[in-house]
């Protein structure tokens, strides 16, 4: 009985750490802009679904779901904080809709299995990923109007990066599964 109550404490100790370390994670990979044509890219959108895949949806989705509150909370997490705000009011911004889509994107990536070949992969990635930007679209449209280029805005802009990042994430899914399985 002992023993299964420490094994148990244990598993929840471990979970609580991967959901702090994914938080601070998705803190770092929004702070570290990297050169890239035609804007700079950060990695949120890769360690977003390297959460879902890595960590599976409960811990990954917990992780993205504190990053998210940490944000609310006025902590300096998202990419362009301090600098255009903190808390509620950045967070119910412009990117509020992406920030939401990272609990959707996070959601499919765990859904990758060691069983899907490296085509399934790539498209179960894209599809991952177009959920952050059909929901950062949809709000973007509605804060600053329908009238102006949403797409060439809030999606265009960053569409080479994000090939970039799909298909590096498609190329080490299978390693990252292996690892998660083992541990």
């Amino acid at each position: 009985m002992e023993l299964t109550k420490n094994i148990s404490q244990t598993k929840i100790l471990k979970s609580l750490l991967a959901i702090v370390l994914g938080s601070i994670a998705l803190t770092i990979s929004a702070k570290i802009k990297i050169p890239f044509y035609p804007v700079p890219m950060t990695m949120q959108t890769f360690v977003v679904l390297f959460l879902g895949i890595s960590l599976g949806y409960k811990i990954g989705l917990a992780s993205v779901a504190l990053y998210l509150f940490e944000g609310i909370m006025g902590l300096p997490v998202f990419s362009n904080s301090p600098e255009k705000g903190v808390g509620l009011v950045y967070f119910t911004g412009p990117t509020m809709g992406y920030l939401i889509g990272f609990l959707a994107a996070s959601l499919l990536a765990s859904k990758i299995s060691m069983k899907d070949n490296f085509l399934l992969v790539l498209i179960k990635l894209i599809i991952a990923t177009s959920t952050i930007y059909i929901l950062g679209l949809f709000w973007l449209g509605t804060v600053i109007g329908w009238e102006k280029p949403i797409f060439s805005l809030g999606a265009k802009p960053f569409l080479l990066a994000e090939a970039f990042k799909i298909i590096l994430l498609a190329l080490i899914t299978k390693k990252i599964i292996k690892i998660r399985n083992f541990i």
